[in-house]
Protein backbone atom coordinates (compact mmCIF):
# COMPACT_ATOMS: atom_id res chain seq x y z
CA UNK A 1 0.00 0.00 0.00
CA UNK A 2 2.79 2.48 0.57
CA UNK A 3 4.36 1.53 -2.57
CA UNK A 4 1.39 3.06 -3.99
CA UNK A 5 1.33 6.52 -2.42
CA UNK A 6 5.12 6.20 -2.95
CA UNK A 7 4.71 6.53 -6.48
CA UNK A 8 1.39 8.67 -6.38
CA UNK A 9 3.97 11.64 -4.50
CA UNK A 10 6.36 10.92 -6.88
CA UNK A 11 4.33 11.65 -10.00
CA UNK A 12 2.59 14.31 -7.70
CA UNK A 13 6.15 16.42 -7.28
CA UNK A 14 7.18 15.92 -11.05
CA UNK A 15 4.02 17.04 -12.17
CA UNK A 16 3.98 20.48 -9.50
CA UNK A 17 7.85 20.83 -11.10
CA UNK A 18 6.31 20.69 -14.56
CA UNK A 19 3.55 22.91 -13.97
CA UNK A 20 5.63 24.97 -11.18
CA UNK A 21 7.99 26.02 -13.91
CA UNK A 22 5.61 27.50 -15.78
CA UNK A 23 3.50 29.03 -13.52
CA UNK A 24 6.06 30.81 -11.49
CA UNK A 25 7.94 32.87 -14.24
CA UNK A 26 4.65 33.83 -15.69
CA UNK A 27 3.06 34.89 -12.54
CA UNK A 28 6.09 37.10 -11.04
CA UNK A 29 6.41 39.01 -14.71
CA UNK A 30 2.83 39.74 -14.65
CA UNK A 31 3.13 40.90 -11.27
CA UNK A 32 5.83 43.24 -12.41
CA UNK A 33 4.19 44.55 -15.38
CA UNK A 34 1.27 45.65 -13.36
CA UNK A 35 3.80 48.54 -12.14
CA UNK A 36 4.51 49.31 -14.98
CA UNK A 37 3.15 51.75 -17.70
CA UNK A 38 2.30 48.39 -20.09
CA UNK A 39 -0.61 47.59 -18.63
CA UNK A 40 -2.46 50.82 -18.63
CA UNK A 41 -1.05 51.31 -21.97
CA UNK A 42 -2.96 47.81 -23.02
CA UNK A 43 -6.31 49.02 -21.43
CA UNK A 44 -6.10 52.27 -22.92
CA UNK A 45 -5.70 50.75 -26.26
CA UNK A 46 -8.81 48.56 -25.95
CA UNK A 47 -11.00 50.92 -24.13
CA UNK A 48 -12.42 52.20 -28.25
CA UNK A 49 -13.23 48.69 -28.78
CA UNK A 50 -15.28 47.79 -25.84
CA UNK A 51 -18.26 49.67 -27.21
CA UNK A 52 -18.91 46.62 -29.71
CA UNK A 53 -19.81 44.23 -26.78
CA UNK A 54 -22.25 46.97 -25.59
CA UNK A 55 -19.43 47.99 -22.58
CA UNK A 56 -17.90 51.34 -21.37
CA UNK A 57 -14.62 52.23 -22.30
CA UNK A 58 -13.36 51.20 -17.79
CA UNK A 59 -14.76 47.30 -18.72
CA UNK A 60 -11.34 47.13 -20.38
CA UNK A 61 -9.48 47.29 -17.01
CA UNK A 62 -11.08 43.41 -15.64
CA UNK A 63 -10.71 42.15 -18.87
CA UNK A 64 -7.33 42.79 -19.43
CA UNK A 65 -6.68 42.08 -15.36
CA UNK A 66 -8.67 38.69 -16.08
CA UNK A 67 -6.77 37.71 -19.02
CA UNK A 68 -3.38 39.01 -17.94
CA UNK A 69 -3.86 37.73 -14.16
CA UNK A 70 -7.02 35.44 -12.86
CA UNK A 71 -10.66 35.79 -11.96
CA UNK A 72 -10.13 37.32 -8.60
CA UNK A 73 -8.30 40.69 -9.97
CA UNK A 74 -10.91 40.98 -12.52
CA UNK A 75 -13.59 40.83 -9.97
CA UNK A 76 -11.71 43.48 -7.68
CA UNK A 77 -11.78 45.57 -10.95
CA UNK A 78 -15.46 45.10 -11.61
CA UNK A 79 -15.96 45.81 -7.69
CA UNK A 80 -14.24 49.30 -8.35
CA UNK A 81 -16.37 50.87 -11.35
CA UNK A 82 -19.94 51.58 -11.27
CA UNK A 83 -21.19 49.18 -14.36
CA UNK A 84 -25.01 47.81 -15.25
CA UNK A 85 -26.12 44.54 -14.92
CA UNK A 86 -26.22 43.86 -18.57
CA UNK A 87 -22.15 44.69 -18.53
CA UNK A 88 -21.36 42.96 -15.82
CA UNK A 89 -23.23 39.83 -16.85
CA UNK A 90 -21.07 40.29 -20.25
CA UNK A 91 -18.47 40.90 -19.08
CA UNK A 92 -18.70 37.17 -16.60
CA UNK A 93 -19.33 35.72 -19.45
CA UNK A 94 -16.78 36.82 -21.29
CA UNK A 95 -13.79 35.89 -18.76
CA UNK A 96 -15.70 32.79 -18.10
CA UNK A 97 -14.21 31.98 -21.45
CA UNK A 98 -10.92 33.73 -21.23
CA UNK A 99 -8.93 34.21 -18.15
CA UNK A 100 -5.16 33.65 -16.92
CA UNK A 101 -4.69 33.26 -20.47
CA UNK A 102 -0.57 33.24 -19.99
CA UNK A 103 -0.98 30.49 -17.37
CA UNK A 104 -3.47 28.25 -18.59
CA UNK A 105 -3.15 28.25 -22.11
CA UNK A 106 0.88 27.58 -21.54
CA UNK A 107 0.25 24.55 -19.28
CA UNK A 108 -1.84 23.26 -21.48
CA UNK A 109 -0.39 23.67 -24.84
CA UNK A 110 2.32 21.57 -22.84
CA UNK A 111 0.43 18.13 -24.07
CA UNK A 112 1.14 19.00 -28.03
CA UNK A 113 -2.06 21.46 -28.56
CA UNK A 114 -0.75 24.92 -30.40
CA UNK A 115 -0.72 27.58 -27.65
CA UNK A 116 -2.30 29.84 -30.53
CA UNK A 117 -5.14 27.50 -31.24
CA UNK A 118 -5.68 27.73 -27.40
CA UNK A 119 -5.37 30.99 -26.98
CA UNK A 120 -7.20 31.60 -29.91
CA UNK A 121 -9.81 29.73 -29.21
CA UNK A 122 -10.45 31.28 -25.58
CA UNK A 123 -10.52 34.64 -27.11
CA UNK A 124 -12.80 33.92 -29.82
CA UNK A 125 -15.59 32.69 -27.58
CA UNK A 126 -15.22 35.70 -25.14
CA UNK A 127 -15.25 37.96 -27.89
CA UNK A 128 -18.48 36.02 -29.99
CA UNK A 129 -20.67 35.34 -26.45
CA UNK A 130 -19.89 39.19 -25.63
CA UNK A 131 -21.36 40.29 -29.05
CA UNK A 132 -24.25 37.80 -29.02
CA UNK A 133 -25.55 38.63 -25.66
CA UNK A 134 -24.63 42.87 -26.57
CA UNK A 135 -27.09 41.85 -29.32
CA UNK A 136 -29.97 40.01 -27.85
CA UNK A 137 -30.39 41.02 -24.82
CA UNK A 138 -32.39 44.61 -24.72
CA UNK A 139 -32.62 44.31 -20.88
CA UNK A 140 -29.98 45.02 -17.82
CA UNK A 141 -29.34 48.79 -18.04
CA UNK A 142 -30.10 49.05 -14.43
CA UNK A 143 -27.19 50.00 -11.95
CA UNK A 144 -25.39 46.74 -10.41
CA UNK A 145 -25.59 45.85 -7.17
CA UNK A 146 -22.57 44.31 -5.32
CA UNK A 147 -22.80 41.55 -2.73
CA UNK A 148 -19.60 42.49 -1.74
CA UNK A 149 -17.09 45.51 -1.65
CA UNK A 150 -13.97 46.33 -3.04
CA UNK A 151 -10.92 46.01 -0.17
CA UNK A 152 -7.52 47.20 -1.78
CA UNK A 153 -4.60 47.39 0.40
CA UNK A 154 -1.81 50.07 -0.06
CA UNK A 155 0.30 48.74 -3.02
CA UNK A 156 3.97 47.82 -2.85
CA UNK A 157 6.06 51.00 -3.09
CA UNK A 158 9.25 51.03 -5.00
CA UNK A 159 11.10 48.24 -7.13
CA UNK A 160 12.48 45.89 -4.20
CA UNK A 161 9.10 45.61 -2.72
CA UNK A 162 7.10 45.23 -6.18
CA UNK A 163 9.56 42.08 -7.17
CA UNK A 164 8.84 40.81 -3.53
CA UNK A 165 5.49 40.98 -3.74
CA UNK A 166 5.93 39.39 -7.53
CA UNK A 167 7.99 36.59 -6.24
CA UNK A 168 5.84 36.12 -2.89
CA UNK A 169 2.66 35.77 -5.32
CA UNK A 170 4.61 33.61 -7.79
CA UNK A 171 5.32 31.32 -4.96
CA UNK A 172 1.98 31.53 -3.33
CA UNK A 173 0.45 30.09 -6.23
CA UNK A 174 3.03 26.94 -7.09
CA UNK A 175 2.20 26.38 -3.33
CA UNK A 176 -1.41 26.09 -4.28
CA UNK A 177 -1.01 24.09 -7.05
CA UNK A 178 1.18 21.65 -5.09
CA UNK A 179 -1.64 21.38 -2.28
CA UNK A 180 -3.79 19.98 -5.24
CA UNK A 181 -1.86 18.70 -7.30
CA UNK A 182 0.13 16.24 -5.16
CA UNK A 183 -2.53 14.70 -3.00
CA UNK A 184 -4.32 14.69 -6.32
CA UNK A 185 -2.38 11.78 -8.34
CA UNK A 186 -1.46 10.21 -5.35
CA UNK A 187 -5.20 9.37 -4.97
CA UNK A 188 -4.87 8.99 -9.16
CA UNK A 189 -1.85 6.47 -8.94
CA UNK A 190 -4.50 4.42 -5.82
CA UNK A 191 -7.64 4.21 -8.21
CA UNK A 192 -5.23 3.16 -11.32
CA UNK A 193 -3.94 0.35 -9.27
CA UNK A 194 -6.73 -0.58 -8.16
CA UNK A 195 -8.48 -0.70 -11.29
CA UNK A 196 -10.88 2.42 -10.55
CA UNK A 197 -10.16 4.35 -13.38
CA UNK A 198 -11.30 1.84 -15.92
CA UNK A 199 -14.24 1.35 -13.93
CA UNK A 200 -14.76 5.06 -14.00
CA UNK A 201 -13.92 5.37 -17.58
CA UNK A 202 -16.54 2.86 -18.29
CA UNK A 203 -19.48 4.96 -16.00
CA UNK A 204 -18.46 8.29 -18.59
CA UNK A 205 -18.06 6.21 -21.60
CA UNK A 206 -21.44 7.05 -22.69
CA UNK A 207 -20.80 10.81 -22.53
CA UNK A 208 -17.11 11.05 -24.18
CA UNK A 209 -18.42 8.87 -27.10
CA UNK A 210 -21.38 11.35 -27.57
CA UNK A 211 -18.53 13.70 -27.72
CA UNK A 212 -15.98 11.72 -29.84
CA UNK A 213 -13.54 11.70 -27.29
CA UNK A 214 -12.36 7.89 -26.28
CA UNK A 215 -12.32 6.22 -22.67
CA UNK A 216 -8.97 6.58 -21.51
CA UNK A 217 -9.46 10.94 -21.77
CA UNK A 218 -11.90 10.62 -19.51
CA UNK A 219 -10.54 11.18 -16.31
CA UNK A 220 -8.62 14.25 -17.57
CA UNK A 221 -12.17 15.43 -18.90
CA UNK A 222 -13.59 15.59 -15.65
CA UNK A 223 -10.55 16.67 -13.60
CA UNK A 224 -10.87 19.39 -16.02
CA UNK A 225 -14.47 20.32 -16.11
CA UNK A 226 -14.26 20.24 -12.10
CA UNK A 227 -10.66 21.24 -10.85
CA UNK A 228 -9.87 23.60 -13.43
CA UNK A 229 -7.54 23.87 -16.95
CA UNK A 230 -4.28 24.09 -15.56
CA UNK A 231 -5.03 20.97 -13.34
CA UNK A 232 -7.09 18.91 -16.30
CA UNK A 233 -4.08 19.48 -18.77
CA UNK A 234 -1.24 18.85 -15.84
CA UNK A 235 -3.40 14.79 -15.57
CA UNK A 236 -3.24 15.21 -19.20
CA UNK A 237 0.16 15.59 -19.37
CA UNK A 238 0.40 12.29 -17.35
CA UNK A 239 -1.89 10.50 -19.58
CA UNK A 240 -0.57 11.12 -22.77
CA UNK A 241 2.68 9.57 -21.16
CA UNK A 242 0.90 6.91 -19.84
CA UNK A 243 -2.13 6.05 -21.11
CA UNK A 244 -1.39 7.16 -25.13
CA UNK A 245 -4.26 9.33 -25.41
CA UNK A 246 -4.47 10.04 -29.15
CA UNK A 247 -3.88 13.45 -30.59
CA UNK A 248 -7.09 14.01 -31.97
CA UNK A 249 -8.56 13.31 -28.14
CA UNK A 250 -6.39 15.45 -26.69
CA UNK A 251 -7.20 18.44 -28.63
CA UNK A 252 -10.93 17.78 -28.49
CA UNK A 253 -10.69 17.63 -24.45
CA UNK A 254 -8.86 21.11 -24.25
CA UNK A 255 -11.45 22.55 -26.80
CA UNK A 256 -14.31 21.26 -24.39
CA UNK A 257 -11.91 22.33 -21.51
CA UNK A 258 -11.06 25.38 -22.83
CA UNK A 259 -14.91 26.11 -23.10
CA UNK A 260 -15.72 24.72 -19.90
CA UNK A 261 -14.01 24.09 -16.85
CA UNK A 262 -13.90 24.71 -13.08
CA UNK A 263 -17.56 25.16 -13.32
CA UNK A 264 -18.19 25.24 -9.50
CA UNK A 265 -15.77 27.49 -8.71
CA UNK A 266 -15.73 30.19 -11.57
CA UNK A 267 -19.35 30.29 -11.38
CA UNK A 268 -19.44 30.62 -7.96
CA UNK A 269 -17.09 33.22 -8.04
CA UNK A 270 -19.15 35.60 -10.09
CA UNK A 271 -22.22 35.30 -6.59
CA UNK A 272 -21.20 38.78 -5.17
CA UNK A 273 -21.49 40.26 -8.75
CA UNK A 274 -24.99 40.04 -8.08
CA UNK A 275 -25.81 38.23 -11.71
CA UNK A 276 -27.93 35.53 -12.15
CA UNK A 277 -25.57 32.29 -12.33
CA UNK A 278 -27.46 29.88 -13.85
CA UNK A 279 -27.74 31.42 -17.11
CA UNK A 280 -23.41 31.74 -16.97
CA UNK A 281 -23.13 28.00 -15.96
CA UNK A 282 -25.39 26.78 -18.89
CA UNK A 283 -23.75 29.66 -22.03
CA UNK A 284 -20.40 27.34 -20.77
CA UNK A 285 -21.78 23.55 -20.75
CA UNK A 286 -24.26 24.26 -23.74
CA UNK A 287 -20.89 25.82 -25.43
CA UNK A 288 -18.51 23.30 -24.67
CA UNK A 289 -20.75 20.34 -25.47
CA UNK A 290 -21.75 21.27 -28.93
CA UNK A 291 -18.15 22.61 -29.96
CA UNK A 292 -16.73 19.47 -29.17
CA UNK A 293 -19.10 17.16 -30.71
CA UNK A 294 -19.06 19.27 -34.05
CA UNK A 295 -15.48 19.31 -33.95
CA UNK A 296 -15.36 15.64 -33.41
CA UNK A 297 -18.10 15.08 -36.08
CA UNK A 298 -16.15 16.89 -38.76
CA UNK A 299 -12.96 15.37 -37.43
CA UNK A 300 -14.33 11.45 -37.87
CA UNK A 301 -15.89 12.73 -41.17
CA UNK A 302 -12.55 14.09 -42.45
CA UNK A 303 -10.82 11.04 -41.05
CA UNK A 304 -13.59 8.52 -42.70
CA UNK A 305 -12.74 10.26 -46.11
CA UNK A 306 -9.21 10.07 -45.92
CA UNK A 307 -9.25 6.12 -45.44
CA UNK A 308 -11.62 5.64 -48.24
CA UNK A 309 -9.38 7.60 -50.70
CA UNK A 310 -6.14 5.62 -48.98
CA UNK A 311 -8.09 2.22 -49.93
CA UNK A 312 -9.19 3.53 -53.37
CA UNK A 313 -5.85 4.43 -54.06
CA UNK A 314 -4.28 0.96 -52.92
CA UNK A 315 -6.86 -1.24 -55.11
CA UNK A 316 -5.99 0.73 -57.75
CA UNK A 317 -2.40 1.08 -57.19
CA UNK A 318 -1.27 -2.28 -55.49
CA UNK A 319 2.51 -2.22 -56.29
Amino acid sequence: MSGVWKRGLKSGLSLTWTLGKIIFPITVIVTILQYTPILPMIIDWLAPIMGWFGLSGEAAVPLVLGNFLNLYAAIGAILSFEFTVKEVFILAVMLSFSHNLLIESTVASKVGVSWWFISGLRLGLAAISGLLINLFWQGGSELARYGASSTEGAGPEGWGQILYSALETALIGVVQIAVIVIPLMMVMQWLKENNWLDRFSQWFAPITKWLGVEKNASMTLVAGLTIGLAYGAGLMIQAVKEDGVSRKDMYLVLIFLVSCHAVVEDTLIFVPLGIPVWPLLLIRITTAIILTAAVAFVWNRLELSNRKETAHERANNPF
